[in-house]
């Protein structure tokens, strides 16, 4: 079994540290959290289910940072790389299509830079 590399450790605790601080401000303060991005929220319902998923994701990443081995954390990566990629693009859509305000760069490329990682470790550690 291939030990977790102390690079894909640091980038599972990086997650967790991300996810906590945009999850908890989201869940908690929806309406100024995107008004920061200046994007108006009628309804903070939706926001907060979204943190919980934000939250969820970074809850993984808890435990995969205390996980010893790739097998015990394959899936979640892959699931990582879904999940960024996704989200990376949805972001773009909006920012190209949608007329998303420019602040919303900052989220695309937190989101691609996760994803980026995440494939790279998982073509690392997945030999």
């Amino acid at each position: 079994m291939n030990k977790i590399s102390k690079g894909l450790k640091t980038l599972f605790l990086v997650h967790l540290v991300v996810g906590l601080i945009f999850g908890l401000i989201q869940l908690l303060i929806p309406a100024t959290f995107f008004g920061w991005f200046g994007v108006s929220v009628p309804d903070v319902w939706p926001s907060r289910f979204a943190a919980a998923a934000v939250l969820a994701f970074s809850a993984s990443s808890w435990f995969c940072y205390k996980a010893a081995v790739w097998d015990e954390v394959k899936i979640v990566v892959k699931t990582e790389i879904v999940w960024t990629v996704l989200a990376t693009l949805v972001i773009l859509f909006g920012l190209f299509f949608e007329e998303q305000p420019t602040a919303s760069w900052i989220n695309a490329i937190i989101m691609a830079g996760f994803a980026a990682a995440f494939i790279y470790f998982y073509i690392k550690e997945g030999r």
